[in-house]
C-alpha cells in the first residue's frame, strides 16, 4: 500500500488534499452527497437550477435563523459576524496556489510538446479524443458529476494501492514503448528498402540512357 504523501506549503492545499482523500470524512461525505443530490435534482426530476439554488439559500438561511434564536432562548451569545472574513495570508495563499497550478500547467505541456516527450504526447492526444467522445454522450451537469465523484473516489483509491497501480502502469508504459520500437525500425527499413530500390532504378536508367 502506497504511504507516500506530497507535501504543500499552502494550507488550502492541504485542505483540498484532506477532503478528496477522505481524511476529513464529514466534509468529503458532504461534498459528496450535496453534489449527488443536486445531479438527481436538476438531472432526474427536471429541476431547475435557480429553484434548487433558491430552495438551497432558503434551507440555510432559515437554519442559520434557528440556530441564532435557539442559542439566544438558550441564554448564549451567538457567534460575531465580524470573525467571518477572509484574511489577507489566507487570500495571497490561494493566489500563489492558483499561480502553482497555471505555472505547472504551462510547463507540462512546454514538456510535452517542445521537448518531444512522445509518451506524453501520445497520451495526452488519446486522453484528450477520450474526453471529446464521452462529452458527446453526456451534457456539461453530467459530466460535472463525474469529474466531482471520479476525484473523491479515485485518488484515496490511488492511496492504498498505489504500488499495484505503478506496476500495472510500467508494464503498459514498457509495452507500448516495445511497439513503438518495432513499429519504427519496421517503417525505418521500408523506407530504406524504398529509398534503395529508387536508388537502383535511377542507375538502371542512367545506364540504359548511355
Amino acid at each position: 500500500m502506497s504511504t507516500v504523501t506530497p507535501r504543500s506549503s499552502s494550507p488550502a492545499l492541504d485542505t483540498f488534499r484532506d477532503i478528496i482523500l477522505w481524511r476529513r470524512k464529514k466534509v468529503s461525505a458532504t461534498v459528496l452527497l450535496v453534489s449527488t443530490a443536486t445531479w438527481t435534482l436538476l438531472q432526474v426530476y427536471r429541476f431547475n437550477f435557480i429553484t434548487v439554488v433558491s430552495w438551497l439559500s432558503i434551507f440555510i438561511l432559515a437554519s442559520l435563523f434557528l440556530w441564532g434564536n435557539i442559542l439566544r432562548l438558550l441564554g448564549k451569545e451567538p457567534p460575531k459576524v465580524s470573525n467571518l472574513e477572509f484574511s489577507e495570508q489566507a487570500t495571497v495563499e490561494i493566489t500563489n496556489s492558483s499561480r502553482t497550478v497555471m505555472e505547472d500547467a504551462l510547463r507540462w505541456m512546454f514538456r510535452v510538446t517542445v521537448e518531444e516527450n512522445w509518451f506524453a504526447f501520445a497520451r495526452t492526444l488519446a486522453g484528450l479524443l477520450l474526453l471529446s467522445y464521452v462529452g458527446t454522450l453526456f451534457d456539461f451537469l453530467t459530466l460535472v458529476y463525474i469529474g466531482i465523484t471520479t476525484l473523491m473516489t479515485v485518488p484515496v483509491m490511488y492511496m492504498k494501492y498505489g504500488d499495484q497501480i505503478s506496476k500495472h502502469g510500467e508494464r503498459v508504459k514498457g509495452e507500448m514503448r516495445r511497439f513503438y520500437e518495432m513499429f519504427n525500425a519496421k517503417v525505418s527499413r521500408k523506407m530504406s528498402k524504398s529509398a534503395r530500390q529508387e536508388n537502383e532504378k535511377k542507375v538502371e536508367h542512367e545506364k540504359k540512357v548511355e
